[in-house]
């Protein structure tokens, strides 16, 4: 077995471990597993890696920025899974936001969602699924619109013809303990629930994008429908590329 045989293995295995670990959370809080989209995180890992993947059944894709996606989804194929930014987006690099991803997390402002809308309608692309990005950790390093802004955004979307709001997501602060991560991930799905209610997504679900490596079984047990997981399936991650 060469090495790289050896570490799509381990790579098949380690995905294979993460789907059952989501199937047992999700029957054990009387929830169905296909309610819950795997995210595989991909950042900083390779094209080739990434293919692997794919190749190991991985159907949805996730990149933190658009400058290294703009390196790699040419290069593993536009079509070839569907691809989620899940990292701070940028005004100015709106339009290779558009272009490269099925679905964009981070939405986190009224500004943002008309600069979307603005380069859906300059490359004709009809529909744009977005999730408002909510910051309920207040962390210094962290992004996202404040719970306060959220109507006025939902609002926004409302008016712009491209854009389709499918959900929240958001990162809490990071815990060695994951079920310190659980207040977060549950005020989400309370204002999520508040939302739904008042219409804001439509006759959808409305997603809840929550939940990583060190605490997606959490997340799964508070309502979690999308979690976005790296380390778990890829492993270590690889150097930053720049």
């Amino acid at each position: 077995m060469n090495l790289n045989t050896q570490g799509q293995d381990e790579l098949r295995e380690r995905l294979e471990r993460v789907h059952e670990r989501i199937a047992e959370t999700a029957l054990r809080v009387n929830r169905r597993p296909n309610d819950v989209t795997l995210v595989a995180v991909s950042k900083t890992h390779t094209a080739e890696i990434i293919q692997q993947a794919i190749a190991a059944g991985v159907t949805d894709l996730g990149e933190n920025r658009v400058q290294e996606a703009d390196l790699k989804i040419p290069a593993v194929g536009r079509k070839a899974a569907r691809w989620h930014l899940i990292g701070h987006l940028q005004s100015n690099k709106a339009r290779p936001a558009v272009e490269l991803f099925d679905v964009i997390h981070s939405l986190d402002s009224v500004k943002l969602a008309r600069r979307l809308d603005g380069v859906c309608g300059e490359i004709n692309r009809e529909v744009l699924p977005v999730l408002i990005q909510v910051d309920l950790g207040k962390e210094a390093t962290k992004t996202g619109a404040a719970e306060s802004e959220v109507p006025k955004i939902i609002e926004a979307i409302a008016q712009l013809p491209t854009l389709r709001l499918t959900g929240l997501m958001t990162l809490p602060p990071y815990f060695d303990d994951p079920e310190n991560g659980r207040p977060f991930f549950r005020r989400l799905r309370e204002l999520r629930d508040e939302l739904r209610a008042q219409g804001a997504f439509g006759d959808q679900r409305g997603e809840l994008s929550m939940g990583m490596t060190n605490d997606y079984q959490v997340a799964i047990e508070e309502g979690a429908t999308i979690v976005r997981i790296g380390t778990a399936i890829f492993g270590t991650r690889a150097a930053k590329t720049h």
